[in-house]
């Protein structure tokens, strides 16, 4: 069967390149980059799997064990453009890619040098693949951790990443809905920091994809949770619910760490740094400001737009980006 699959996608991979691709290709006059509109192509295909995997599997499941009913029916089908950009535009996969030729300039300058630059295998030389792969995850997952804490407790970069928390329904495209200026300084970091660990392309590929899978799963609008044990192994849909959730989550009163569950995969970073909260409950989701209150003189007061479609969301969050990065220098 797993045959079959594989052939079947080298088939589709091979008609979908030789008979649109390559034609474009030449015909635009960038015939020299062949190769990488090969690679391109295969990596489309893969992000196409990618969304038909997660709508078959996750969208019966918020069917069959919804959190809640959406108040927004637009809600699912913004994050879904989201998601089309961030799986079909392989930002992070691109970058690394991008990044590989110099890093391997500055590694010879540093041989040259007499420096060797640190390469976690060879800590560990006869390391099966799987546990090398695992390690890399567990390793990449640390950094990405300290990554998103930073998102929240840096003012102008929760100008940004509250784009991705304003959403009062999340669903299991959700995890795309981020500002592109945030991506890619995300990408940028993660690929760096793969390169510098010494992952290799195409372990870096499959890293990625996991990760966008089980991150997916988080936020979802499923009422699932991992057990006792299972919600201290792997970061759950319910656990990292509460990370969004609104006055509780992200942005908890008098939090030193603006938050808690910050972690991407692997909930043992919050049980260590004590940002973790198993709290039994899968709590409404949302930013704070985006909620009706009312002033000092009882008058109501409406709460932050963040904007209804794709590009007025890029643009108030460059614009919030400002706003709190003048307000935290004042």
């Amino acid at each position: 069967m797993i045959e079959f699959l594989v052939d079947l996608f080298s088939g589709a991979h091979g008609w979908l390149f030789q008979h649109l691709v390559e034609p474009a290709v030449f015909f635009s006059g960038f015939g020299e980059f062949t190769e990488e509109a090969f690679e391109g192509t295969e990596w489309f295909l893969v992000g196409m799997v990618e969304l038909a995997a997660l709508y078959l599997i996750l969208r019966p499941l918020e069917a069959l064990l919804p959190v809640h009913k959406f108040g927004n029916p637009r809600a699912r089908l913004n994050d879904f453009v989201y998601t089309l950009i961030h799986r079909l535009g392989l930002f992070s996969i691109a970058i690394f890619f991008t990044l590989d030729p110099l890093m391997d300039h500055v590694s010879g300058l540093m041989r040259l040098q007499g420096v060797h630059p640190f390469n976690l295998e060879s800590l560990l030389p006869a390391m099966p693949p799987l546990a090398s792969f695992l390690l890399y995850l567990v390793v990449l997952d640390f950094f990405d951790y300290w990554y998103h804490r930073a998102e929240h407790q840096v003012d102008w970069w929760w100008g940004l990443h509250s784009l991705h928390h304003s959403q009062r329904d999340m669903n299991l495209w959700s995890d795309n809905r981020n500002h592109l200026l945030d991506d890619l300084l995300r990408d940028i970091y993660m690929a760096v920091i793969a390169l510098a660990v010494g992952v290799a392309p195409g372990q870096y590929v499959l890293l990625v994809a996991v990760s966008r899978a089980v991150q997916s799963l988080q936020h979802a609008n499923v009422r699932i949770h991992f057990g006792r044990l299972g919600e201290h192994l792997l970061v759950s849909p319910r656990f990292h619910r509460l990370h969004h959730a609104i006055g509780v989550g992200h942005e908890a009163v008098r939090s030193p760490t603006r938050g808690c569950n910050f972690a991407v995969l692997l909930p043992v970073w919050d049980v260590l740094f004590r940002t973790a909260r198993f709290d039994p409950q899968f709590a409404e989701t949302g930013v704070r400001d985006q909620l009706e209150r009312k002033d000092a003189d009882g008058n109501l007061v409406p709460g932050r737009d963040y904007g209804r479609g794709f590009w007025q969301q890029q643009w108030l969050g460059l614009k919030r980006m400002v706003e709190f990065g003048r307000r935290g220098s004042a």
